[in-house]
């Protein structure tokens, strides 16, 4: 048996009926020229016969009863996985469009994995038009996070065309970087070295991560310091309970435009998501007459996986930011939330990346807690709202012969937390996934749409040629007498 880490068996303890917490991945594929029309059936086929199931694909909880997730959560290798149970074939009703794989990805969402059998499900959804099939495949996030999930899935994808007979992705075995300790095993004195080493950082560390306590309990006493804090957004209609069931809304840009927009601005491409998630959320509250007074804020994992590390489990770290919701100027909202994402860097930098850890436990604590306790959804949240940017793929990627035209995040949710929109980047696209409680946050996909209007709109106050001022003479006037 292998043991969870802190942060990973976290998702675990604040699993429930109306928060699973498992995360997925939405992949849209062309099926190559001249397939014939079993193609997807053999393909699946193929699938379910694959022999050597691959961690982490292959484990399963150890206990998978709330009290054994709760206090002994660690993974067991499942010598006798059922293929045929976590590799489903399913067809879009006609005509098989976008909103057709949205409806059925969103249900596919809502339904909990089964805590008894390995943490993951792969649907190949067929019928879409355009000679086109889909791929959502979801994990818990106590398996995998959004960076080595996507690592994971690039090495199962082939720059190929013509490659086939590959191999299906949970055949496929991450790869560790040298010098990368093994995890340790659930044992007695497995666990006893653990919390040693556990000991001995955090007394080194102590001193960086009060430091860092000290420096957000002085930005909530000094907002005009610059960096956000957590409880310093307002309540707002996103941060109520939620219910079990999801909606599912993607919408995908060309990066070069937004990249373009970050190089004129002077800020990040980070600067250019947030604004455009800010803009939509301030409409899309507009239109409910309920824009708060104070500024929603963002909860923005930061990847802290080492470049050269396949393996899976959770890696990250988090910073606060400011999204100028209450800013009516859209270009005094771009330089609001530039500087506040300026000021929450600056003060992740400092902390060692050795400290990084921990201080996510110090920050995320409060919000796991609020969850645990039933008080999510029902106080002043930590952040308003999750935004993700995970890189991806920059190449075009094939599957079987079948290329990959995009692919989405579709993310998970929480109490006091009814929206996630997390991007991935793509070949030269950036694809964002909205992932909310369909009865907390009706009409979410209006989200997508404004997003896209708030593009338009910034690209014409920043990149639209002014226009070119022109002498005139002063005019004379001949008088008579």
């Amino acid at each position: 048996m292998k043991r969870l880490s802190t942060l990973d068996a976290s998702w675990l303890a604040v699993e429930s009926e109306d928060t699973p917490m498992h995360v997925g991945t939405l992949q849209i594929f062309s099926l190559p020229d001249g397939a014939p029309e079993t193609f997807l059936r053999d393909m699946v086929l193929r699938m379910k016969e694959a022999g050597d199931v691959a961690a982490p694909w292959g484990y399963k909880l150890a206990w998978s009863g709330f009290l054994g997730r709760l206090i002994a959560p660690a993974w067991k290798l499942d010598k006798d996985i059922d293929l045929d149970y976590h590799v489903r074939h399913s067809a879009l009703p006609r005509p098989g469009g976008e909103r057709e794989l949205g409806i059925l990805v969103s249900r596919l969402h809502s339904n909990p994995l089964d805590f008894a059998r390995p943490l993951w499900e792969c649907h190949v959804i067929e019928g879409l038009e355009n000679n086109r099939f889909a791929l959502y495949t979801k994990m818990h996030h106590s398996m995998i996070d959004g960076i080595s999930g996507v690592r994971l899935m690039q090495r199962v994808l082939t720059t190929d065309p013509d490659r086939r007979n590959m191999l299906p992705p949970w055949t496929v075995r991450p790869e560790r970087r040298r010098g990368h300790k093994a995890d340790k095993e659930a044992s007695l004195p497995a666990a006893v070295s653990q919390a040693m080493d556990a000991l001995k950082l955090q007394a080194d560390m102590a001193p960086r991560l009060w430091q860092a306590g000290n420096r957000l309990l002085h930005s909530v006493r000094h907002p005009e310091d610059g960096l956000t804090a957590p409880f310093t957004g307002p309540v707002s209609i996103l941060n109520h309970r939620v219910t079990g069931q999801r909606r599912f809304a993607t919408q995908h840009y060309r990066l070069d435009r937004l990249k373009t927009l970050a190089h004129a601005s002077g800020g990040s491409l980070n600067d250019i998501v947030l604004y455009l998630c800010g803009t939509a959320l301030r409409r899309f509250l507009e239109e409910q007459n309920s824009v708060p007074d104070i500024p929603l804020t963002a909860g923005i994992p930061v990847n802290i996986r080492p470049a050269d590390d396949q393996g899976t489990g959770t890696q990250i770290s988090f910073m606060i930011a400011s999204l100028a919701t209450n800013e009516a100027d859209p270009l005094n909202r771009l330089q609001q939330i530039k500087a506040s994402t300026r000021r929450a860097k600056e003060h992740l930098s400092k902390l060692p990346r050795s400290a990084l850890t921990q201080y996510t436990m110090l920050l995320m604590s409060p919000y796991i807690l609020q969850l645990m306790s039933g008080l999510g959804g029902r106080m002043r949240p930590v952040f308003n709202v999750t935004i993700s940017n995970v890189p991806g793929p920059e190449r075009t990627l094939y599957y079987e012969g079948a290329r990959l035209e995009a692919t989405y995040p579709v993310s998970l949710i929480a109490h006091g937390g009814a929206l996630n929109i997390t991007c991935l980047s793509y070949n030269g696209s950036l694809n964002f996934g909205y992932t909310g409680c369909r009865d907390t946050l009706p009409s979410m996909q209006k989200l997508a749409v404004y997003t896209g209007e708030a593009l338009d709109e910034l690209e014409q106050l920043i990149l639209a040629p002014k226009p070119r001022k022109t002498r005139t003479k002063k005019a004379t006037t001949a008088t008579t007498k």
